[in-house]
């Protein structure tokens, strides 16, 4: 199968300040995050990026626009990477929601947290991971099981993928780093997911590249070389 980068999208004017933004409307990139996302292309400059599937929301556009117009590629808008609908939440100060009981089930006991009015992080991580798997399967098929390629999404979403490909239940999700334009990496197989990275914030990415096949022998090789040794 292929081989996913899972970005966040770069830091947004919610993050700089603490405001639990969800599916709001009309939240971009600050100053910051701005430049977060000029770096992706330097980043991924020897990663050849076979396709892009994106979270619908404007931070995630932004995120992935200087990308995209340097590698003449678009990006597919997945609506079940987008990010956690948080109902009643949305828009609030984190500040005013550290007294709220959900709270403590949402950092202890997240696969039982549903929010008021909205879905619960269950729901997010069979959504998620089920678009993640039906895109990879697709792009394996139209480019082969060498590619690569680039999912945007959000920080609970990606954490929620991540613990599902490291084998970890839900509730041990909140464990997992993932910062604003940070990548992590999964190769999916047909057994299992092998985690490459997780959080990465530094430069070169050409590790993530899978080698190329090597050539079969040929048939009049000698197993284990010429002297049989």
């Amino acid at each position: 199968m292929a081989t996913v980068i899972l970005l966040r999208h770069a830091r947004s004017t919610a993050n700089g300040s603490g405001v639990l933004a969800g599916r709001s409307l009309g939240v971009g990139l600050d100053e910051r995050g701005q430049a977060q996302a000029r770096a992706l292309v330097g980043r991924l400059k020897d990663v050849p990026v076979s396709a892009v599937v994106s979270s619908p929301l404007q931070r995630c556009e932004e995120t992935l626009a200087p990308l995209l117009a340097d590698r003449s590629l678009e990006a597919v808008a997945e609506p079940d990477l987008s990010e956690v609908d948080y109902g009643a939440w949305t828009g609030k100060a984190l500040k005013d929601l550290y007294d709220e009981p959900l709270w403590a089930v949402v950092q202890q006991h997240p696969s039982a947290a549903v929010f008021p009015d909205g879905e619960g992080l269950a729901h997010v991580q069979a959504r998620a991971v089920a678009a993640v798997r039906a895109h990879d399967a697709r792009i394996t098929e139209e480019h082969g099981p060498g590619a690569v390629w680039i999912l945007c999404s959000h920080g609970d979403v990606i954490k929620a993928v991540l613990a599902d490909a490291l084998g970890v239940h839900l509730d041990g999700f909140q464990r997992i780093v993932v910062d604003p334009c940070s990548v992590s990496v999964v190769q999916y197989t047909p057994t299992r997911p092998f985690v490459l990275r997780t959080n990465d914030n530094g430069g070169d990415l050409s590790g993530v590249v899978p080698a190329a096949p090597k050539e079969a022998p040929s048939s009049d090789a000698t197993v284990g070389g010429a002297t049989g040794a």
